[in-house]
């Protein structure tokens, strides 16, 4: 079980940046909503990775429902962040990874580990787009030599740690049932392989949408716009959605890696740029869809000290006129 909603904490640190009556009341309502359906979704970190905050933990999600606790994607530190929700890594139930970069899945060996040392028997589940099952097999293998030496004692036996994990699979269309919980992925924007080539056969990165017999959530992950994407939001009750102030970030970029080659540098610029979601975007998506409301989360730009932050929401507010909101860490909805 969760702890109870932690508006009353939310709407305390946005009084520490001085936020507007507007931005409180919307956080307000999109909490409040979300108290009456079943299913809670918890920001455990909202940073658009893969460089370090000290704000913003890498990004993950917890969707605690009835009957189990889902982590959706599963960056660095995702086992404190944990804490701070008041679980323990045995309390969770299955992972879901959207797509295989570091900062969306860097937690998951932590994860492993940690659950092996408290004796967790129960094998932890993760769904994630192909190349997933390769990436966990190689953690798996990293695993056996703490777990062979154990605490050192004599005679003393442990798991397997391959006996600790279950890997599904899945690809665009995918559409199964958890308990009450139906699932459903589509490949989005975020990868532009060649079409046809062998990188465009083998990866893809997903978008999640979760419908629950009180609510629906979407979960956009890392993509840039998307028809498919769009077309599974439709009439959501929750879309939560990256966002990047790309300008800002690319200009930070340039100020602070100074050492990185520049052919690397553009090709970072053309990934941001064509991979990831502008304000405009998250208003155009929510509006096309009919979102309830929506959380913006991946997050990398100004502050909320920054008067520039509620430029972000305005964008937004440009296309979408419902609630809107950028998270923090550990902010449920």
């Amino acid at each position: 079980m969760i702890r109870p909603p932690i508006f009353a904490l939310v709407v305390a640190s946005l009084a520490l940046s001085s936020p507007s009556d507007a931005q409180i009341a919307t956080e307000g309502a999109i909490t409040e909503a979300a108290a009456l359906d079943q299913g809670r979704w918890i920001t455990l970190g909202t940073s658009a990775g893969p460089v370090p905050s000290p704000i913003r933990s890498q990004p993950a999600n917890l969707l605690a429902i009835e009957g189990g606790n889902y982590l959706v994607d599963a960056g660095d530190g995702v086992a404190g962040q944990l804490a701070k929700a008041g679980l323990r890594t045995g309390d969770i139930d299955g992972v879901f990874i959207s797509h295989l970069h570091f900062d969306h899945m860097a937690g998951i060996m932590g994860l492993l580990g940690l659950r092996w040392q408290t004796n967790t028997r129960e094998p932890l589940r993760i769904w994630g787009p192909p190349g997933t099952r390769e990436t966990i097999d190689g953690l798996v293998a990293s695993m056996v030599p703490g777990t062979t030496a154990g605490y050192g004692v004599p005679g003393a036996e442990g798991a397997d740690p391959r006996d600790t994990v279950e890997v599904i699979e899945i690809r665009d269309g995918a559409d199964f049932e958890i308990g009450t919980m139906r699932v459903r992925a589509v490949e989005n924007s975020h990868y532009s392989f060649e079409p046809g080539s062998e990188l465009d056969g083998r990866f893809e990165s997903l978008s999640y949408r979760f419908d629950l017999p009180g609510r629906s959530i979407l979960y956009t992950g890392d993509t840039g716009p998307s028809a498919d994407v769009d077309a599974l939001a439709q009439g959501v009750d929750l879309l939560v959605a990256e966002m990047m102030d790309v300008e800002n970030t690319i200009s930070a970029m340039r100020r602070t890696m100074q050492n990185v080659p520049e052919q690397v540098l553009q090709n970072m610029e053309r990934h941001l740029s064509d991979h990831h979601l502008l304000p405009e975007d998250v208003g155009r998506m929510a509006a096309a869809a009919g979102a309830g409301a929506v959380v913006v989360t991946h997050f990398m730009g100004r502050e909320r000290t920054d008067p520039g932050h509620a430029e972000y929401l305005s964008r937004i507010a440009e296309h979408y006129d419902g609630a809107a909101v950028i998270a923090n860490d550990m902010d449920e909805y």
